[in-house]
């Protein structure tokens, strides 16, 4: 990075901080004040950037300093000197672990929030990181996980830092617990960046967290988090293995309840769906029906499966029939759910939709498939989620043989008009 910015080569600029940050060439315009295209042009080597109020924004919008750039101090970077200047002398020098640092780096805030950090940890505290986490899902389920990841990164290294001091032990595991589940969710943002790497080291590292206070039902989460996204990879060996020792946790487990054994049932089902195994897919998924038959309101449910609900099990049902082929199975109960679902959880609803329209025109239903993929479209542009991407490209490629069509030129026009990004980067004329 130091010698593409000593270079201004900003086409390797914008490609690693897309490699290394998971900062995306559509996020690198909105943050550089660009137009997508000519960070396209720019990535591809078909344009420099020379113009200097081209390149402050840029060091700007990127957060480079500006001296990587030949750019004077940018207004936003740390002060070389921030001089502590006590109010009256002092007989003596307080003690070494308070004294703050003459100079202090802006890179460094993680031990300067230590040092301001609460030592004596409350139940309250506990309750205050599981309630943030909370939100954090939220918020990813309306705008996607990439402008959530810092966030999600600071607090994990945060809790990490808490465990490395002495506690009780259930404070201790009650740390462990919510370390576990940022891991999952910093592995989960990368899952949906599709920057798989990543995800799966964040994937192992909650893993280990939750084998440290030995809770196989989140073991159990995580190994089934791993196996959606190998089927996402095309590794449905892979995704199929993962599953099964998930399951093998949640037996070893105390207490499993029934929502917890229906998510790792269907997500046996979406496995041997990808292997294109129909007899035990169809009895992973009446056996996911039957768990969520047994769901009763006294179930100690971990608030991290709260979301697999009717709602949800009817829609992956119907995708797990529609990556059988069974398109006429798949259709109406797809179509069911996204009824219900809550119109807040943009990533859902789009990639939901998606799955529908693909189940629409494999039936030959052409004009219904164009018009519910016109619906996802809004959803699609208000997250930003790779794996939805993924999906309308899927989509956009069937249409291929229908493009002039009068439905599938209304399509085209309309996701020219919404996502002008995803045209320019799809593989059609």
């Amino acid at each position: 990075m130091i010698e593409a910015c000593r270079d201004r080569d900003f086409g390797r600029v914008f490609r690693l901080v897309k490699a290394r940050a998971g900062i995306y060439p559509s996020m690198i315009a909105r943050r550089c004040e660009l137009t997508p295209s000519r960070v396209g042009e720019v990535i591809d080597g078909r344009r420099q950037l020379l113009h200097m109020d081209v390149i402050e924004r840029i060091s700007d919008g990127l957060r480079i300093p500006g001296h990587m750039l030949g750019l004077a101090r940018r207004t936003w970077e740390t002060p070389q000197n921030l001089t502590v200047t006590p109010r009256e002398p002092t007989e003596a020098a307080p003690p070494a672990d308070m004294q703050l640092a003459a100079s202090l780096p802006g890179t460094d805030v993680d031990s300067i929030l230590a040092l301001a950090a609460e030592r004596d940890l409350s139940p309250s505290t506990l309750n205050a990181l599981h309630s943030s986490i909370a939100d954090y899902w939220r918020r990813d389920d309306e705008h996607g996980g990439e402008s959530l990841r810092p966030a999600v990164l600071g607090q994990l290294r945060y809790v990490v830092g808490l465990l490395k001091e002495e506690r009780s032990s259930p404070m201790r595991d009650g740390l462990h617990g919510i370390a576990a589940e940022l891991a999952r969710l910093t592995g989960w943002t990368y899952f949906d960046a599709r920057q798989y790497h990543q995800a799966r080291a964040y994937f192992t590292e909650a893993l280990g967290l939750a084998k440290a206070v030995d809770d196989h039902q989140f073991m159990a989460n995580v190994l089934a988090c791993m196996s959606l996204q190998a089927t996402y990879q095309d590794k449905p060996g892979d995704a199929l293995a993962l599953v099964t020792a998930a399951q093998d946790q949640a037996r070893a487990a105390m207490g499993t309840t029934p929502r917890v054994l229906a998510m790792l049932a269907m997500r046996e089902a979406f496995a041997h769906a990808t292997l294109g195994n129909h007899s035990a897919t169809h009895s992973a998924i009446s056996e996911a029906h039957t768990h969520l038959g047994r769901i009763s309101t006294d179930d100690p449910d971990p608030a991290w499966v709260a979301y697999f609900d009717e709602t949800k099990l009817v829609v992956d049902t119907g995708i797990a029939h529609g990556r059988l082929g069974e398109a006429v199975l798949a259709e109406p109960l797809i179509a069911d759910a996204l009824r219900r679902e809550h119109r807040t959880n943009h990533r859902g609803r789009a990639l939901h939709a998606f799955w529908l329209a693909r189940t629409q025109l494999q039936r030959g239903k052409l004009d219904e498939a164009c018009h519910t993929a016109m619906d996802a479209l809004v959803p699609a542009a208000a997250v930003s989620s790779q794996r939805v991407a993924r999906h309308l490209r899927e989509f956009h490629e069937q249409l291929e043989p229908f493009r002039r069509e009068p439905a599938a030129v209304a399509f085209e026009s309309r996701l020219r008009e919404v996502l002008p990004r995803q045209v320019s980067g799809s593989p059609r004329p």
